[in-house]
């Protein structure tokens, strides 16, 4: 029985969303993994971008080292990957319903997002009998395995309550033709396209945009979206943007919480913080609809999978509607519109823009079939949030800064030599996270049989 896994930690150093203890949680997972689990060291990938001189947690490097460690894998291998970084969620594609209206996605260090879908991907290339044991501290990582079945969660108080405070409330109820063009034509016209002005290229109605655009302003009202800081040594009894900090992410109170003395960061990069940083970086307007094709247009090849998907599938929806092709090949760089017009020159569209992945896994994602009422999927989820809300970065006036959920993790294991199972793990994590005063809630998504499975098990 094989033991693989890949650890990233991504502060972002130098950067206006800069964390803290996001590669310490990398270096702690380590340790873990080699002194209670039995790895051995040269089964452990670890990329952190505040360490120069080894391997940066890019997307392409992240991908390519998910697809390097599932290579090969057999019946009975343990695989684990563990990331501690910012979260953020993007428009589903085509106006995909769901309990969110939105894609969940991790942000490597260059931007170059991995969605819920890239994931669900590389969880169906694993066969059955292996685990796959996903673990992320980051914002929005609930539902970061596509399609996987939620053990520990809060998605059936999303869908009862309907809108809710963090995700994109109102996605799903745009559908068909009128959402996905409507998403395509914003981000194309962004780029500078305004030939494509028909009324297939509008939203059905103004519910999508009108709470996006409400999302985006109140995170620029806040301080042009970046993601505030907050000591609670400072700030004492006063609200914040956790809420009450005898109720939120950091808070006991400022009677109770001088003795810790932490300033408390969101690991979240809001919608308006990523549009903004990618515009920065590209030299034109982003908005919400052009983030895919802004992507792409970015890393092209390197791209996520389900980037290159959308850019090939907004590019042939254009083109049936009778678009004007020199604004819309205008949209893309030189090298992206190489890439567009190779694959459209009758090369299998699912399996290149997948770059090699297997055709069953390719359009849909869609996950691996029930067999006698169990399921083959391998995948287990580990999340420290639900979809809808924060994970905290926490930076100690002494000692080391590390995330919220990895740290009462290393707490909860640390207390006892038994082994757990996933579902122990998690809500044991739960109280700790409570009893230490963070306002989030860890959830577990995996099949019926994993759920009680021994974590870092098989």
């Amino acid at each position: 029985m094989a033991k693989k896994a890949l650890l990233v930690g991504c502060n972002y150093p130098g950067t206006k969303v800069e964390l803290h203890g996001c590669a310490n949680d990398a270096k702690r997972m380590y340790k873990t993994l080699i002194s209670r689990f039995g790895f051995d060291e040269s089964d452990i990938l670890v990329l952190l971008d505040t360490d120069e001189s080894g391997m940066q947690p890019t997307g392409a490097n992240i991908r390519s080292s998910l697809a390097k460690m599932i290579r090969g894998v057999e019946p009975g291998d343990v695989l684990v990957f563990h990331y501690s970084g910012h979260g953020t969620q993007v428009p589903a594609e085509g106006g995909a319903l769901d309990e969110t209206g939105a894609e969940e996605a991790i942000v490597p260090t260059d931007m170059n997002l991995l969605t819920d879908d890239d994931f669900r991907e590389v969880v169906n290339r694993i066969p059955p009998g292996a685990t796959f044991t996903f673990i992320s501290d980051s914002c929005h990582s609930g539902g970061l395995i596509d399609s996987a079945k939620e053990q520990i969660g809060g998605s059936s108080a999303l869908i009862s309550g309907g809108a809710h405070s963090h995700g994109f409330a109102g996605l799903g109820d745009v559908g068909g033709d009128g959402g996905f063009m409507g998403l395509v034509s914003q981000g194309l016209q962004s780029f500078g396209n305004r030939d494509l002005q028909s009324r297939d290229f509008h939203f059905s109605h103004d519910s999508i945009e009108n709470r996006i655009e409400e999302r985006v302003n109140r995170y620029r009202s806040e301080g042009d979206g970046e993601p505030q800081e907050e000591s609670y040594e400072r700030h004492g009894g006063r609200r914040s943007e956790w809420g009450d900090p005898a109720e939120g992410h950091g808070g006991r109170g400022r009677d109770q919480y001088e003795e810790y003395s932490h300033s408390v960061k969101s690991r979240e990069i809001p919608i308006a913080m990523l549009t903004q940083i990618l515009g920065e970086r590209t030299g034109h307007k982003v908005d919400v609809g052009n983030i895919r094709t802004t992507l792409f247009d970015m890393f092209g090849d390197d791209a996520s999978p389900t980037v290159k998907m959308f850019a090939k599938m907004a590019l042939e929806q254009l083109r049936k509607r009778g678009g004007n092709q020199e604004g819309v090949m205008g949209a893309v760089s030189s090298l992206a519109t190489q890439f567009l017009a190779a694959k459209l020159e009758g090369e299998d569209s699912e399996q290149a823009a997948h770059n090699g992945a297997p055709a069953e896994n390719a359009a849909h994602f869609r996950p691996r079939p029930r067999r006698g009422g169990r399921s083959l999927d391998v995948g287990i989820l580990l999340s420290g949030c639900q979809p809808n809300e924060t994970s905290a970065d926490a930076k100690p006036a002494h000692g080391e800064s590390y995330g919220a959920f990895s740290n009462a993790i290393q707490a909860v294991l640390s207390e006892t030599d038994a082994a757990l199972s996933n579902r122990e793990l998690v809500l044991q994590v739960r109280k700790k996270l409570e009893s230490q005063g963070f306002k989030q809630h860890p959830c577990l998504y995996c099949a019926d049989d994993k759920a009680d499975a021994v974590f870092i098990g098989n």
